[in-house]
């Protein structure tokens, strides 16, 4: 069994179960519940189409589904007399609201057709669906919520949150681009000069000011799941004025035109794609996810056409 919330997960056989869920006698359940809230509708949708690469999702009023498919072959060779082959699947549910709660069933191999033939194949499906949880609560933002919950409820910092939950789903698949949309400071939070601001028509000229530690404000940090990353200048709350993210590999996102030199050249992973809507230099921005594994290498640097990058080698 995946290492997932042992205290709060269990299998069971059962005619029926929670929530709207109602296998049939002799189903095998699986029921995961998140001491965590999902409510905000583009919160929602962000996990539905951030695993949209991975797996098979839909999604109707509070529920999200995300369904894996494999296939089982009773030989190898296609051509032999007698081969088989039959299309499997397990579907997740993740129930949203004051809770969450993670359900899979997994149905008796007649409903695919009577394949007698597959071995092994509920500890299979039974595997499979506790990789996509895993997957869903590594790659979304139930990935944040869940190392704020952890970093609380057992008083740890926020690194040693992280490394729990990474402990927590080793089934975990990298899906890149699944996280959320970057959202700027909340109204509460923002930073703003005299609360109204010009946006530009288009991208600032480069390149970064190197010294935009002095001269910006410290704005509020943007919680990717791996990395709190710190911005400065930061404005508003629709990416209008993004100002300079990344302490180390800072980058100015008001000059960066998404043109992902930066995260081919990067020979150890720093940067990763993720959507920045109505920033008028570009709607993706490269983000530094990973900016404590940074080499200084400069590669990134020395690619970017509007030199918006500039790596400080940690002390």
């Amino acid at each position: 069994m995946s290492l997932l919330l042992k205290d709060r997960v269990w299998t069971m056989e059962a005619p029926t179960a929670k929530r709207g869920v109602y296998p049939l006698h002799g189903f095998k359940l699986g029921l995961y519940r998140l001491p965590i809230k999902l409510e905000d509708p583009l919160e929602i949708k962000s996990v539905h189409d951030g695993l949209k690469k991975a797996f098979e999702m839909d999604m109707y009023a509070d529920r999200i589904y995300a369904t894996y498919r494999w296939t089982e072959k009773n030989k190898n060779d296609p051509d032999a007399k007698g081969y088989e082959e039959v299309e499997l699947s397990v579907t997740v549910e993740i129930v949203t609201g004051e809770v969450v709660d993670i359900i899979y069933q997994v149905f008796p191999i007649e409903k695919f057709g009577d394949p007698n033939w597959v071995i092994d194949y509920r500890k299979k499906a039974d595997h499979f669906a506790k990789m996509v949880i895993d997957t869903v609560l590594r790659n979304t933002i139930l990935a944040d919520k869940m190392i704020s919950y952890l970093a609380k409820a057992e008083k740890i910092s926020e690194v040693a949150a992280i490394q729990k939950l990474e402990e927590l789903t080793p089934l975990a698949k990298i899906v890149l681009g699944a996280k959320p949309k970057a959202i700027e400071a909340t109204d509460e939070d923002a930073e703003e000069d005299d609360g109204d601001f010009e946006i530009p028509d288009g991208a600032k000229p480069g390149p970064i000011d190197v010294e935009y530690k002095s001269k910006l404000k410290l704005s509020p940090a943007y919680e990717a799941p791996e990395h709190t990353i710190k911005t400065w200048g930061r404005k508003g709350t629709s990416n209008g004025i993004m100002g300079v993210w990344g302490e180390f590999v800072s980058v100015d996102y008001d000059i960066c035109i998404a043109d992902g030199g930066c995260i081919e050249a990067c020979p150890v992973g720093v940067y990763e794609w993720f959507d920045t809507p109505g920033n008028p230099a570009s709607d993706q921005k490269p983000l530094m996810s990973k900016e404590p594994d940074c080499i200084f290498c400069l590669a990134c640097e020395g690619v970017c056409p509007p030199q918006a990058i500039k790596i400080f080698e940690a002390k």
